[in-house]
C-alpha cells in the first residue's frame, strides 16, 4: 500500500509522540522507584526490629554532616550496584560541588540529568526560594542554583549553590547518585 507524504509525516508525528510518552512514563516510573527505595530505608530505620537483622537492597544512606571548617567534606558517590566511585561530592556550608571521576563520559544530555535531577529536583527548590523571596523570606542571591562545568562534551562537575538545608543536601546526594547511575546505565545501551 502506498501511502502520501502528508501521511507518512502524520506517522512520523505519532512515531514521536509515542517515544516521548513512553519516556515521560519511564522516567515517571523511576522516579517512583526511587522513592520506594527511600521509604524503604525510612521504614527499615523507624522499626523496632534491630536493623542488623532486616535483609538489605543497598549500602545504608550516608549520615551527611555540615562541616563549618575551611576544608570541605568530600562524600563519595557509588553506582549502586557495585559500589564503584563515579563522583565525589565536597560540601561546604554555600554549596556542593559534585566532581566526576575519570574516565566517567557523561554528557548532560543524557537522560535523567536535565529532566528528573535539574527540571525536577532543583527545580522545584528553585521554585520554593522564588516563593521565600516574594515572601521576603530570603534574599534574591540565596535562591538555589545550578551549574555544570564541562570538558568539551563531558561533564567535569556539577555544582549546586545556596542548597542552605540539611534536607536539600541529603536529597541532592541521593538524587544525583540514582540520576548518575541511570546516566551510565542509559549510556551503555
Amino acid at each position: 500500500m502506498q501511502y502520501t507524504d502528508e501521511q507518512i509525516q502524520k506517522m512520523i508525528e505519532l512515531k514521536d509522540s509515542i517515544i516521548d510518552k513512553m519516556t515521560k512514563h519511564q522516567e515517571e516510573l523511576d522516579f517512583l522507584e526511587r522513592n520506594l527505595e527511600i521509604l524503604d530505608v525510612i521504614l527499615k530505620g523507624s522499626s523496632f526490629t534491630k536493623a542488623s537483622s532486616l535483609p538489605r537492597k543497598e549500602e545504608p544512606k550516608q549520615e551527611i554532616k555540615i562541616e563549618t571548617k575551611d576544608e570541605p567534606e568530600s562524600i563519595p558517590i557509588k553506582k549502586n550496584k557495585d559500589g564503584e566511585i563515579i563522583a565525589n561530592a565536597f560540601v561546604t556550608p554555600e554549596q556542593v560541588s559534585i566532581i566526576l571521576s575519570e574516565g566517567i563520559g557523561l554528557t548532560d544530555e543524557i537522560p535523567p540529568l536535565r529532566s528528573f535531577f535539574i527540571e525536577r529536583i532543583i527545580g522545584e527548590m528553585k521554585k520554593t526560594d522564588s516563593i521565600d523571596v516574594k515572601d521576603g523570606k530570603i534574599d534574591e542571591s540565596a535562591v538555589i542554583d545550578c551549574v555544570i562545568n564541562k570538558n568539551g562534551p563531558s561533564i567535569r562537575e556539577i555544582i549546586i549553590k545556596n542548597y542552605r538545608q540539611k534536607e536539600r543536601l541529603d536529597e541532592i546526594i541521593n538524587t544525583a547518585t540514582w540520576s548518575l547511575t541511570r546516566m551510565l546505565e542509559n549510556s551503555v545501551k
